[in-house]
């Protein structure tokens, strides 16, 4: 997974969230940039065609960014439930992100014979928990920083 579908991955939790077009703001922070560094990879998914963005209202994924944001949010996912239901890596999570830039799609789909992906995935994905819903540890909410 490249940084392009780390961008797609988070627009799309946050337009779940938010019930619309995700703010620029509200990317920038779950992904840990700046509004600057948000704005231009958003502004290169828009020529991508994988988003559209419209000033002071927020970027809205395509169908094919959609698509693709559901992809990289279901691989994320294999990776977690590996993680953490296979090899019971304690911070699952943080080795997650580490991972999902590196995973390519055959490995990904590899991994996915092991863990008994569920159908609900990509929809399994909690934002609140920031993994997914079908792990077989219980996951706790992430604290906001301060």
């Amino acid at each position: 997974m490249n940084t392009a579908d780390q961008y797609l991955k988070t627009i799309y939790v946050v337009q779940k969230q938010e019930d619309g077009p995700a703010s620029t703001g509200s990317v920038a922070d779950a992904l840990g940039v700046s509004p600057a560094s948000a704005n231009e990879m958003i502004g290169k998914l828009e020529d991508l065609g994988l988003a559209e963005h419209e000033k002071y209202k927020g970027v809205q994924l395509t169908d094919d960014g959609i698509v693709r944001a559901r992809d990289a949010l279901q691989t994320y996912c294999i990776i977690e439930r590996f993680l953490a239901n296979v090899l019971a890596v304690e911070d699952f999570r943080e080795e997650a992100h580490e991972l999902e830039a590196v995973i390519d799609d055959t490995v990904a789909e590899r991994l996915d014979t092991i863990i008994d992906r569920q159908p609900e995935c990509p929809d399994c994905f909690d934002p609140e928990t920031d993994a997914c819903a079908c792990l077989e540890i219980a996951a706790t909410p992430i604290e906001p920083e301060q």
